[in-house]
């Protein structure tokens, strides 16, 4: 039987032994090579080598002894090599300078030893950061096994957070003889930065990549080793000092131009002031407080005093807005809005001012003489010409009338001109701006008891002058103007009743062109609706039919062959009554003209009725027409024969002329056709033989006798107003350069309306008002069937809005009347309510 053999085997060295005995070595390798990295020495260093002694450190599982290890030398560097550096740094001086901000030095002296620290601090991040990095690169392995598996903070963050704990939070007073106080040096950095900065603001240079420096040392370091984001030093201790302190400067500055300056400086310091500061944080401070530091200068500068600087006497936003500093509004505009989104401060001020110079417009037109041509004149006209045109032009009380009325819109719309060009260039089409000047411009506007006349008469005298010789763009701005004046009125039926009037008037006696015309219904058809422009279609449909009516009218009496019927050329205007004025269909006299009443026409004019009307209800049985003598005109061929004993001159030869009247004025010539020569007639007479209106057949022999130009009637006495006991005879002595002379009209005129005539107006719109709420409240009620008092009149506003701003009293009377009419009915039990009764 075998027996094994039993050997005896040297006993083993403990592991720890032989790790212990490995760790030393190694160390010792990284402390020498870690000594010489901070020396700058670093060139003979093996990486491979030192690499591999933290390896086999870790690998021992000695990572925690290599940890401590690192941080204790990187602390002692610290306390025996670069804090008696700094300490060096830091003097007594500095301390006055910067933290007790004593005076004393120039700001040159300040800068030199402010920079001389922070270069300090500089090269002393700069060394240690650079040497962290190759220290880390050498424990790389360290990192990768060891503060992973412990979930401990890199190395490199441990190692680069010592500069905060070592260099920035350490307390200098004991470490420094001549600093008798214990300070911080972080707190000596943050002001030695901020007082650079205000050095800067106040126009000195600085070194602004050494700041900048110094601003990236404090983003790279953190609160603790563990590195949040949040929680940089830049972040939680150097920014709110900072903005603290460009805040006290700031608030300084800001008191100081309200003492010294006025506001377009204040305007561009702000300006520049926010230039600056976001070009400082760019290259200096760090773009992480680009916002915060505009929201300082923005509330301190800008926010804080804004009021005080729109309201400055001589320079605020009144005297911008008057002279058209278009560049102060535009910066304005700019540092309004980082402040407040509203512009509220803007806003009443710009409305106030349209109001205020919308009220000077109107005050204005009672200072201007208009009794002479030209006395509105532009500020471009030369004012020898426009002497010259008074001279040759007096206007008549109506003339002068509608000249302020024009002046009034033409004031308006320069005014619109100047706050579009305003609202374009400074306030970049503000959408808030243009609806606050829009309110302000109503507001003003009808404010303004003579608007919606004034702006027609407004159309009404572009379109009657001046159309012809204008281009298609110029046509096209004046119907913009008109359009853009027609949004602001809130009475747009009064308008209406104005423009109807006009637009008849033009029509009728041909006084502008028809495509212009309906191109004006066409836009404001675009603007306010169908129903607004529908009489006035139906007025141009009126004259396009009849139009055809005349030529078939002339075609049949050229077919009948009667020499009779052809010796007057008769041209018919058929007018529909819903859809022409009152005023020109003859039912609108005023209660001094009296009732609508029938001329005694010429037998020749009476025949040729007689003969259209036969023509006319041949194919339009039941149809009633009615001649409205006050809207027509006719030309008369007149005869002056020789006069006798006149053997030189005119008057030594018979004279003809084609006049164009009045349909009036030739009943009048008509009469005196029969008259033997030396014989008058009175006012009286003239009116049994015609039948006249007076107040009508006084304007029309005021045209036939007065005016110069037409005066084929003498008057005795020859004044300019007419009487009942005036005579009135032919002027056998009439001449005339011209063979085709028209007398004018004087009812034709378009004029402003006196006050009697306004009262009248008002009156019978009132009227009209009255009927269209009956109808809005009937058609409300019939589809609801039932309503409270306060919604049906709600409601009611809500649907005439668009033609005019109703009366809230106006609306209750009707509600009154039609429940009187028993259209409506009160609800048992509650008064407030209304029932529809079908």
């Amino acid at each position: 039987m075998a027996s094994r053999t039993n050997k005896i085997r040297p006993i083993r060295k403990p592991i720890m032994n032989r790790d212990q005995g490995e760790f030393e070595p190694c160390w010792a390798l990284l402390r020498d090579a870690m000594t010489d990295i901070h020396l700058q020495n670093a060139g003979r260093l093996s990486f491979e080598q030192l690499y591999r002694a933290s390896y086999k450190i870790v690998l021992r599982k000695k990572g925690a002894l290599l940890y401590e290890r690192v941080r204790d030398f990187e602390q002692e560097w610290f306390r025996d090599h670069i804090m008696p550096n700094i300490a060096a740094l830091i003097t007594k001086n500095l301390i006055n300078i910067s933290l007790l901000q004593h005076p004393g030095s120039s700001s040159h002296e300040r800068r030199e030893m402010g920079e001389k620290f922070l270069c300090g601090i500089r090269d002393t991040w700069t060394d240690h950061n650079r040497s962290m990095n190759m220290i880390a690169d050498v424990l790389m392995y360290l990192d990768r096994v060891y503060t992973l598996e412990t979930k401990q903070p890199s190395l490199f963050a441990v190692t680069i957070g010592l500069f905060r704990d070592n260099v920035l939070q350490s307390h200098i007073g004991t470490a420094a003889d001549d600093v008798e106080q214990d300070f911080v040096v972080f707190d000596i950095l943050c002001a030695v930065i901020l007082g650079l900065i205000n050095m800067e603001r106040d126009g000195d240079i600085i070194n602004r990549n050494l700041v900048r420096k110094i601003t990236a040392m404090l983003e790279s370091l953190y609160e603790t080793d563990d590195e949040i984001e949040n929680q940089r030093l830049y972040l939680t201790l150097f920014e709110p000092r900072y903005l603290e302190a460009s805040t006290e400067f700031y608030r300084k500055e800001c008191e100081k131009l309200v003492q010294e300056a006025n506001c377009s400086t204040w305007l561009r310091h702000a300006q520049r002031r926010l230039n600056e500061e976001r070009e400082r944080c760019g290259t200096a401070i760090s773009i992480m407080t680009t916002d915060k530091i505009a929201s300082v200068v923005e509330k301190e500068l800008i926010e804080a005093k804004l009021d005080v600087f729109l309201a400055m006497e001589g320079s605020g936003l009144k005297p911008m807005i008057d002279n058209d500093r278009l560049e102060d509004l535009s910066i304005l505009y700019q540092l309004i809005s980082r402040v407040d989104s509203t512009k509220s401060a803007l806003k009443v001020i710009l409305q106030r001012r349209v109001r205020e110079l919308g009220q000077e417009i109107e005050k204005a037109l009672k200072n201007i003489d208009f009794s002479v041509a030209g006395a509105a004149a532009g500020d471009g006209e030369d004012a020898g010409e426009a002497a010259e045109k008074a001279k040759a032009q007096t206007l008549n009380p109506a003339q002068q009338q509608t000249a302020a009325a024009i002046k009034w819109v033409d004031d308006v719309l320069q005014l619109k001109d100047k706050f579009d060009r305003i609202l374009s260039d400074c306030f970049c089409d503000d959408l808030l701006l243009q609806s606050a000047i829009t309110r302000s411009f109503s507001d003003f506007i009808n404010s303004f008891n003579r608007s919606s006349e004034y702006v027609s008469l407004f159309i009404d005298d572009n379109l009657k002058r001046g159309i012809k010789t204008k281009t298609e763009a110029e046509v096209d701005a004046v119907l913009d103007k008109a359009i853009v004046l027609l949004r602001y009125l809130s009475d747009r039926d009064m308008f209406e009743r104005y423009y109807q009037k006009h637009l008849a008037k033009r029509l009728l006696h041909g006084k502008s062109e028809i495509h212009t015309e309906k191109e004006m219904v066409s836009r404001m058809k675009s603007e306010m609706g169908n129903h607004f422009t529908s009489k006035f279609e139906g007025m141009f449909k009126d004259m396009e039919l009849s139009k055809d009516l005349t030529d078939n009218y002339r075609d049949h009496i050229a077919n009948l062959g009667d020499a009779d019927h052809t010796k007057v050329d008769l041209n018919i205007n058929v007018l529909t009554t819903n859809n022409w004025p009152p005023e020109v269909m003859g039912g609108g006299k005023s209660k001094d003209e009296g009732q609508k009443t029938d001329c005694f026409y010429p037998p020749e004019i009476k025949r040729l009725q007689e003969s259209f009307y036969k023509y006319y209800l041949k194919d339009r049985s039941g149809r009633v027409l009615t001649w409205v003598s006050s809207a027509g005109n006719a030309d008369i061929k007149c005869v002056f024969p020789k006069v006798p004993g006149k053997e030189t001159g005119p008057l030594s030869k018979e004279r003809r002329y084609e006049l164009n009247v009045s349909t009036y004025g030739m009943i009048v010539l008509m009469v005196f056709n029969d008259l033997e020569d030396g014989e008058s007639l009175s006012f009286d007479e003239i009116q049994a033989k015609t039948n006249i209106p007076a107040p009508e057949l006084m304007r029309t022999l005021v045209s036939l006798s007065s005016v110069p130009k037409c005066r084929v009637l003498l008057k005795e006495p020859a004044t300019k107003n007419v009487k009942n006991t005036d005579k009135f005879s032919y002027n056998a002595q009439f001449v005339s350069k011209a063979i085709r002379i028209k007398a004018p009209v004087i009812s034709s005129i378009s004029k402003v309306e006196g006050d009697e005539e306004r009262k009248e107006t008002e009156r019978k719109n009132d009227q009209t008002r009255a009927h269209v709420i009956d109808a809005a409240i009937v058609r409300i009620m019939k589809q609801r069937k039932l309503l409270a008092h306060t919604q049906l009149v709600n409601e009611v506003i809500s649907q005439l809005m668009g033609r005019f701003k109703p009366d809230v009293p106006l609306i209750k009377k009707r509600i009154e009347d039609l429940l009187a009419r028993e259209y409506l009915e009160r609800v048992e039990g509650d008064s407030s309510t209304y029932r529809y009764l079908a």
